[in-house]
């Protein structure tokens, strides 16, 4: 945990994203005091997850061009140059469409580093201290997400929308002096012969398909980007309301509850790391099925304060299995492959949960909130059972 390289990918890393939060709370103020419209907010993430799946899908193109250092630094360097741009443009008079393709710019470029990120952890550091690698990225990357909400509101309200958005700007050339600090371990090599776009553009879902392992990680990962669904803003907000019976104050609650819960799931891997280590099959398993039995009582109880320990040990389980089912990929794939896995692995999650935020919301407008949580429960249990199913798949020896 000591590596220099390290240092300089978690705080670039940190840092960006921290930025990334602050422009979102200045957009979404810019477009509120804008359009006054809900479903115009809502559409933020959902422009936001389509960018990173067209990111996604095409990276391989880049992965196969460029190094991975190469690729996290420009990302972030064409991502300060168009925040930027949006700064000068949201200080004028601003269209919505306007602002939404500056959305979907900016997630498309993100799209790049966030393969490349995944996949540079494992160069850097040595395979047994994997566990405890991982779980300090997601300790640092929750209490970016627990304390950046509310930093980033408190900029809004004593500045504007537009300075939030110049000062992630500010946040990126700090991000990108650390990022290109980072010396890569991996000597990048062109490929020797050239192949067709189509044929680089399916690589990664060949080798996904075609081993035992990456295929059952993924269907799993697959179900709980739908699943996860529930926890977007629209949907927990009604819950909260109609089931639980309380007011937005609790939607901050439960919110700040899941963050915790993950924030101490990565407390607690870090410091079990050569437990998890030596049982990530278990480990996957228990997570799975303790994932959706928490997620069934959450979406049965009316009890608030039950619904807030409920989300809280949901954050410590997400957390157990995400780490546990990064380490067994990292440790079975090659430097070779990563890159192109987690492209994948973006654009699946990217395009399930676009599409996953339309249909749970019509759902939940249909046949209620309670329905929905326990919808997502039953996909998660099932993908507890694919992952008991072909539990002998996840192994990394």
């Amino acid at each position: 945990m000591k590596h220099r390289s390290f240092r300089f990918l978690w705080m670039g890393q940190a840092i960006a994203d921290c930025g990334d939060i602050f422009y979102i709370v200045g957009l979404i103020a810019i477009l509120y005091g804008q359009s006054n419209s809900p479903f115009v907010l809502a559409l933020v993430p959902f422009v936001n997850m389509m960018g990173r799946f067209g990111s996604g899908f095409l990276s391989p193109l880049l992965i196969n061009r460029f190094s991975l250092k190469r690729l996290l630094v420009t990302s972030q360097a064409l991502k300060t140059i168009v925040l930027w741009l949006l700064a000068s443009y949201a200080s004028g008079a601003t269209s919505v469409t306007a602002l939404l393709s500056f959305v979907f710019a900016i997630a498309f470029l993100d799209g790049w580093a966030a393969p490349a990120s995944h996949a540079m952890l494992p160069r850097l550091v040595p395979k047994e201290e994997l566990v405890k690698a991982n779980s300090f990225f997601s300790i640092v990357s929750e209490t970016v997400n627990l304390g950046a909400w509310a930093v980033g509101g408190g900029i809004v309200a004593l500045t504007t929308g537009p300075f939030a958005i110049l000062l992630t700007g500010t946040l990126y050339l700090f991000a990108i002096a650390l990022l290109a600090g980072i010396s890569d371990p991996v000597k990048f090599t062109l490929p020797k012969r050239e192949t067709k776009a189509v044929s680089e553009l399916t690589a990664g879902w060949r080798l996904i398909w075609k081993h035992p392992l990456y295929r059952t990680l993924h269907i799993l990962i697959a179900l709980e980007a739908l699943a996860n669904v529930v926890w977007i803003a629209s949907i927990l907000y009604v819950f909260v309301t109609e089931v639980l019976a309380k007011n937005e104050a609790w939607w901050g609650y439960i919110n700040t509850a899941f963050f915790i819960g993950m924030l101490t799931g990565g407390i607690l891997c870090a410091r079990f790391a050569s437990l998890i280590e030596s049982s990530l099959q278990q480990a996957i398993l228990v997570s799975s099925f303790g994932i959706s039995l928490l997620t069934a009582l959450f979406g049965m109880t009316a009890w608030p304060w039950f619904a807030l320990v409920l989300v809280g040990c949901t954050g410590v389980f997400q957390q157990w299995k995400g780490i546990s089912i990064d380490t067994c990929l990292q440790k079975a794939a090659t430097a070779e492959e990563l890159p192109a896995i987690y492209a994948v692995q973006q654009t699946i999650v990217s395009i399930l949960f676009a599409a996953g935020s339309l249909a749970f919301g019509a759902i939940a407008e249909w046949a209620g909130a309670r329905f929905v949580y326990m919808l997502a429960a039953a996909l998660l249990a099932l993908s507890a059972l694919c992952a008991w199913r072909y539990r002998r798949h996840l192994q990394t020896n």
